[in-house]
């Protein structure tokens, strides 16, 4: 039975017909299609079997029941694998709630959920759940909002109870008792100054007293997010952290003290999307931001790729203040978790839909370059070589859409200059669909009218030779680009087909054979249209090689090469392209 909220989503009727399919067996039934009109509906699952788009379909009947306002279900058809059916078991340990005690919201995994549940409010005070759960006045402010702890609790009970057999009212009441005696527990730490102010003494002298104390680890967060009470801003927040790094003592349990709290709180800092624009810079992109994210994390290895190349060295900008403090603790093998955690978050971000530069498609596949470039060369270190082929193939996929293609190619003046966009598209995206996709992009526009019309038809800025040479270009760059033998043989043969009819028309291989010129300067003409370099291979280079064939049957061309064989050195490359020499 549906809700009523799915009436106005998917029908405007009293009765209609919904299509539910299962991908897999064990998958659970999910809506495919609504429609008012059975027939339809039955057809389209028929159509879903046939095609192995699923191993299961139903088709039910949905009346609306108009007191009630509620859909009744009748099952109309069901075809296919028969559903899986397994008991829900219930371990002791999911049974009971996951937090015990107080101590337990400290956990790096209930903290995430406490980032999440709280994410609102946490924005506004700007701060994170490491925070929360060490300050004070922070705890004093949750506690004294009622509204805001109370719905964060619902949501975490909700779920749990659903997965664990408790009832929601039961988990509810437990979760605000845990939740009451962790805020006590904090604001009595706060009156008692538990946490010593960094305003009488340095925190490497707050680490050494505390040497041996059952409670530093807490004592030591609480000082280092006291820290930065009143730093507001992702930029100023990270710099007083590095001072704080700085003042720790050089080696030792106080120093590890120190660190253990600075880069825990970093880790969910590195999180907010907020605080890594203001750490590198509001004017930055998607893309950007993320390059000068590897760059922190792995300065040598960029400096090494920037220092060979000019073109990704502008692609990757440069970090300064915090940022490049941050980085150089990074190179030096510090804060080893916070280079994990940002190399997850680069991770997310390229398999995310999101735009690397939604403003300049081109340009996102500039970046999208410079940044397979980079994360390859620190594959390894980082983050694994599956992870980074994994993570780039989504991206690719965010990229053969027809939105994408669409906006890539319309600042393109002809459709050559659409090809040859389209054809480093292909070069850059990975995964083995991708590329079959990219590869129909292509293959539609230079097998269109209009590709083979603008360039037959006369042109002010081009010949017919120049058109052939871009033709030429054309074919060499699609042999490289990495697409599978099949896509590859049948767009080059349209491409070479497209230059055959233009030579034809220009009649360029006829004129050069029969022009007075010399031989020796016909011939490397002829030869260079053969091997593909001045025109795509196929009826244009194989004219040339007929032609080229006749020059030196010739006798006053085999008179000539005999009496200076040298002039046959330089063309030996030419005539082996051309296939006309072992």
């Amino acid at each position: 039975m549906l809700s009523v909220h799915r009436v106005s989503v998917l029908m405007v009727g009293p009765v209609h017909y919904e299509l539910y399919i299962r991908k897999s067996a064990p998958a659970a039934w999910s809506l495919h299609m609504a429609t008012e009109d059975r027939a339809v509906a039955v057809r389209t699952a028929e159509d879903v079997l046939a095609d192995h788009s699923a191993v299961a379909v139903r088709v039910t009947r949905e009346t609306l029941d108009l007191d009630t306002m509620l859909f009744n279900s009748v099952t109309v058809l069901t075809r296919g694998a028969p559903e899986v059916r397994r008991k829900r078991r219930v371990t002791a340990q999911a049974a009971g709630p996951r937090c015990s005690a107080p101590q337990d919201f400290y956990a790096p995994q209930a903290r995430e959920t406490i980032g999440r549940v709280l994410e609102d409010w946490l924005a506004r005070q700007g701060v994170t759940a490491f925070e929360l759960l060490h300050r004070p006045d922070l705890a004093e402010k949750l506690e004294a909002s009622g509204v805001e702890l109370q719905h964060a609790i619902q949501k975490v009970a909700v779920p749990e109870s659903q997965n664990g057999g408790q009832t929601v009212h039961q988990l509810v009441r437990y979760y605000q008792k845990l939740a009451d005696q962790a805020l006590e527990r904090l604001v009595i730490a706060g009156r008692r100054n538990l946490f010593p102010s960094l305003e009488d003494c340095s925190i490497a002298d707050i680490a050494h007293r505390m040497a041996g104390q059952p409670e530093r680890a807490f004592i030591m967060a609480g000082v280092v997010c006291g820290a930065l009470q009143d730093v507001r801003g992702g930029r100023a927040r990270l710099n007083r952290l590095m001072d704080l790094a700085d003042e720790a003592p050089p080696e030792g349990a106080p120093h590890a003290m120190i660190m253990v709290q600075i880069e825990q709180l970093l880790c969910e800092m590195v999180g907010l999307r907020t605080f890594m624009a203001d750490v590198l810079g509001p004017s930055l992109d998607q893309g950007a931001s993320l390059a000068a994210v590897v760059r922190m994390v792995a300065p040598s290895e960029i400096k090494a790729l920037t220092s060979q190349s000019s073109r990704l060295a502008l692609q990757i900008p440069a970090i300064d203040g915090p940022a490049a403090r941050l980085s150089a603790r990074l190179e030096a093998g510090q804060f080893p978790l916070l280079s994990a955690a940002l190399a997850r978050m680069i991770l997310r971000e390229l398999m995310s839909p999101r735009r690397l530069r939604p403003s300049d498609a081109t340009g996102e596949i500039d970046i999208l370059r410079s940044l397979a470039t980079a994360l390859t060369m620190t594959a390894g270190r980082l983050l694994t070589p599956e992870e980074v082929h994994t993570a780039f193939n989504e991206r690719s996929k965010a990229i053969v859409t027809a939105d994408f293609v669409s906006a890539y190619v319309k600042p393109c003046n002809t459709v050559l200059g659409e090809a040859e966009a389209l054809t480093r598209l292909c070069e850059n995206v990975t995964g083995a669909a991708n590329k079959r996709s990219a590869a129909g992009w292509l293959s539609a526009c230079v097998g269109s009218l209009r590709f083979e019309s603008e360039l037959r038809a006369a042109s002010a800025s081009q010949t017919s030779g120049q058109k052939l040479g871009a033709l030429a270009k054309l074919q060499r760059a699609v042999r490289a680009s990495g697409l599978t033998e099949r896509d590859d043989q049948e767009i080059n043969a349209v491409i070479g087909r497209v230059g055959g009819t233009v030579e034809a028309e220009a009649r360029i291989v006829t004129l050069v054979a029969r022009s007075s010129a010399p031989l020796m300067q016909k011939l490397p003409v002829l030869l260079r249209l053969a091997a593909g370099e001045t025109a795509p291979l196929g009826p244009a280079a194989d004219r040339a090689r007929v032609e080229a064939i006749k020059l030196f049957r010739a006798p006053e061309c085999r008179a000539a090469l005999t009496a200076a064989p040298e002039t046959l050195v330089p063309l030996k490359s030419l005539m082996q392209a051309a296939g006309l020499a072992a």
